[in-house]
């Protein structure tokens, strides 16, 4: 029975830290004491937030800013316990309960996700591949390699773009295509590509046993061009750009069975 009273002032107590406002501490436990986890939880949770989304964060409003933080803590509930895993949580919050203000700028889910995804490529355990791959291949007749350390993205709003100095107030015409990616310095960085690029990128990393060429015909089938040579020269440039860049770090060769 005592024990079964210490979970419920225990659980009490977690309520009250997440959501004061609304849940009362427990009456036996001094103010005072209580204050102490009160700016503990709430500090080192709007810490973990104010570095995942620095851009967010520095275009709201400083009260408006702890009003989502804060609805976060008390409305969410966590699938991890980890304190690495606070932005992906806080993701998972602006899809299912946050509620936007009016003054809330239309772009804020897009542009807390293309932030949340500079942190994902930082803190991500794979490595650029270097076994049996030739960083000097032919990029065309080889199969190219496509680093796991790249994320193709596509927003309706110019994230990239958006600061304190540049909010706008409508979405692009037209979707824009931007790929994250961690070099072999382990420095994350953007670069805005087209639909084509993203595209070749698709398809090379759907089937790792297709040549540059053969990717490169399908495209320009799906394209509806009779003559294939200017998209295979397109992608050979493109290519060479991807792997100057650790994007493709290089090419395998086909193997003796021939492309799946």
């Amino acid at each position: 029975m005592k024990e079964e009273g210490f979970i419920r002032v225990e659980r009490k107590f977690a309520a009250h830290l997440r959501d004061p406002q609304r849940v009362e501490a427990p009456d036996d436990i001094e103010d005072r004491r209580v204050q102490i986890y009160r700016d503990l939880v709430y500090n080192n949770v709007a810490g973990f937030l104010d570095s995942g989304f620095p851009v967010l964060r520095s275009i709201l409003p400083e009260q408006r800013w702890q009003e989502i933080v804060r609805d976060f803590l008390a409305r969410h509930i966590s699938g991890s316990p980890y304190f690495v895993d606070i932005p992906a949580e806080f993701l998972d919050y602006l899809d299912r309960e946050f509620q936007a203000a009016d003054e809330d700028p239309p772009f804020l889910r897009e542009l807390a996700h293309y932030e949340w995804m500079e942190l994902v490529v930082d803190i991500s355990r794979e490595e650029i591949p270097t076994e049996d791959v030739n960083t000097e291949g032919d990029l065309v007749e080889g199969i190219p390699v496509v680093s796991p350390l790249v994320h193709v993205l596509t927003y309706d709003w110019p994230v990239h773009h958006i600061s304190a100095d540049y909010q706008p107030q409508q979405p692009l015409e037209q979707p824009v295509w931007l790929l994250i990616y961690r070099d072999s310095e382990d420095d994350v960085r953007f670069m805005e590509i087209n639909a084509v690029t993203a595209r070749l990128l698709a398809l090379l990393d759907e089937d790792r046993t297709r040549s540059g060429r053969h990717v490169l015909e399908q495209i320009a089938a799906e394209l509806g061009a009779a003559d294939t040579g200017p998209i295979i020269n397109f992608g050979l440039e493109t290519l060479e750009n991807l792997r100057a860049r650790d994007i493709v770090p290089g090419t395998v060769d086909i193997t003796d069975e021939g492309e799946a």
